[in-house]
């Protein structure tokens, strides 16, 4: 599979599935090109709703479409739609209605469009809401699946997704699971987790930590909440040592949903990776850079963390 933002797997994932569901449909806030839904809007223009530069009305309209008996997948940038938080909490989580909340464009790796436009505080929001799970897939193939999946389940959901392009890093027999971490490389020194644009970056990490004779267990979280704990405690019990590597704020993202996780029931050393203050214009694989998300730059982490 070529390289392919996860944005646009969703917008193919979502056509093929609509031709099988009449009760899927799109709710969007006038940025359905960005989101990858126009083509569903052009094959069903019944099923598709673009409810202009409101998107508190679009979550509200989007619940009262999923108690009615639809499959709504209420799409926006992160930052924009999780911005709604409150209308998020009371119409959406309260009422466990069924609704996809789709964010696209996550993160600093969005680049020129700087700070305003960046998702970075939407996973610790919707974290902190009791019931709604948070699906942040790293490439083509498991955003196919996590869609497929979201049709399926029932009740809210979080689905975080790239502007850019993602390298493909799941094996073809990969199957996407609630709940459930993938092993993309074993290691015994450390584990390195990554979720979303910085699970591809954390497998070159591996290879140049390699070469330093360190031995890097590579995990790709897809599933933020829940998390797999199951496999976090084994690998960190087995390693000793865990570092997180997200595109989101340093506080209340993945690094600290595994902090809270490890604090309770197995204190390891933690190092976590991710945006620092606020997010600014800039091309993606600087930004990357500047914040050590990128290969160098998660992999010289590691070596100071672990004083070698």
């Amino acid at each position: 599979m070529p390289a392919k933002a996860s944005r646009a797997a969703f917008g193919e994932a979502l056509l093929e599935l609509g031709a099988k569901d009449d009760r899927i449909v799109t709710v969007d806030a006038d940025l359905s090109k960005s989101t990858m839904t126009t083509k569903f809007a052009k094959t069903y223009p019944d099923r598709a709703f673009n409810l202009g530069i409101a998107e508190s009305n679009m979550v509200g309209i989007g619940a009262g479409l999923a108690l009615a008996g639809r499959i709504p997948f209420v799409c926006s940038f992160a930052c924009f739609v999780v911005g709604r938080f409150e209308t998020i909490r009371m119409s959406v989580a309260y009422t466990n209605a069924n609704v996809k909340i789709v964010g696209t464009h996550a993160g600093i790796a969005i680049g020129e469009d700087g700070y305003s436009q960046m998702g970075l505080e939407d996973i610790a929001c919707i974290r902190a809401l009791p019931n709604i799970p948070v699906i942040q897939p790293a490439d083509e193939l498991e955003t196919r699946q996590a869609v497929a999946w979201a049709v399926e389940h029932q009740g809210p959901l979080y689905l975080r997704l790239t502007r850019q392009n993602l390298e493909p890093v799941c094996p073809p027999d990969y199957r996407f699971r609630p709940g459930r971490w993938l092993v993309l490389r074993p290691g015994n020194d450390v584990t390195l987790i990554g979720s979303g644009g910085t699970v591809f970056n954390c497998v070159e990490a591996a290879r140049l930590l390699e070469a330093d004779g360190i031995s890097a267990e590579v995990v790709n979280a897809a599933s933020i909440k829940p998390l797999d704990e199951e496999l976090l405690l084994r690998s960190a019990g087995k390693t000793g040592h865990v570092v997180t590597v997200e595109d989101h704020s340093i506080q209340g993202g993945l690094g600290g949903a595994v902090a809270e996780t490890l604090g309770e029931v197995l204190p390891t050393p933690l190092k976590r990776l991710g945006v620092q203050g606020f997010g600014e214009s800039g091309d993606a694989k600087g930004l990357y850079a500047k914040h050590g998300l990128d290969p160098a730059g998660i992999a010289a982490s590691i070596r100071k963390f672990l004083n070698r």
